[in-house]
């Protein structure tokens, strides 16, 4: 066997397991052989158990980049949260952590400086495919889940300049995920902090309409450490609200999860 048989292919994959290379030999013992000789010669890295990365002959780097490993985190795995406003161009913040969802917990593990982490998934849609083997959620998934959850989004400081950053989200596919969802509590929050991009977003009358159904006049806190904090009453959603949702976007302000 040529000591680069199977080399170039491996590069295509990018992130393998042993039944991948299995599949490029023909059988598990000579995959088993494959991989061993191949890691001794600095051809491929180990990321975790069962995950394999090609290395670059140029760079002597990982040839997947850090979307591409934590999307074979785990089977059905995908790039959400912070790392997703990360991949979509976004993000403000420098994350050394990697955030997979997937319906199977897998470990933390940690490669090339980076700790890849599970997060639960929330729902099910709003999932895509990207080139270089990287599954993501999309734009308008990213958003609702920075929504529902600040914590994973560096803060809401942090989800809000990344919106502020968006220059079209799809109301109808806002909408099917907040269906998703199927929390009155995230239409409010969607509804008041999308409102305040409403042009720029180019979000239609009817998002806003349908975010309001079933909005009670139960008062509520947009995040709840905001208990303690000055904050007014926007009747319009129902929710207790920064007095000024723009200066928390500003240097030196304080955010709250």
């Amino acid at each position: 066997m040529s000591a680069m048989k199977y080399y170039e292919q491996l590069v295509d994959i990018g992130c393998f397991t042993v039944d991948d290379v299995a599949n490029l030999t023909g059988n598990r013992e000579t995959a088993y052989s494959t991989i061993k000789a191949y890691n001794k010669k600095g051809l491929i890295e180990s990321v975790k158990r069962d995950l394999w990365v090609a290395i670059s002959l140029e760079t002597k780097q990982p040839v997947p980049n850090r979307y591409a490993i934590g999307s074979h985190a785990a089977p059905g795995a995908y790039i959400a949260y912070h790392s997703a406003l990360e991949y979509h161009g976004i993000a403000n913040l420098v994350y050394y952590e990697v955030y997979a969802a997937s319906e199977r917990r897998f470990r933390t593990f940690e490669h090339d400086g980076l700790t890849y982490t599970h997060v639960q998934s929330p729902i099910d849609v709003g999932v895509v495919n990207k080139s270089g083997g990287v599954r993501v959620t999309d734009l308008e998934r990213t958003v609702l889940d920075g929504i529902n959850d600040f914590s994973k989004v560096g803060g809401l400081e942090e989800l809000l300049r990344s919106i502020a950053l968006i220059p079209l989200l799809n109301s109808n596919k806002l909408l099917k995920y907040l269906a998703a969802y199927d929390k009155v509590f995230l239409y409010q929050k969607a509804g008041y902090i999308l409102e305040n991009f409403r042009d720029s977003l180019k979000l239609e009358d009817d998002f806003f309409k349908i975010c309001k159904t079933g909005v009670t006049g139960s008062k509520r806190y947009l995040y709840p450490r905001l208990q303690n904090q000055s904050s007014i009453y926007n009747a319009g959603w129902a929710l207790c609200v920064p007095k000024d949702l723009s200066t928390i976007t500003r240097k030196g302000a304080t955010y709250i999860e």
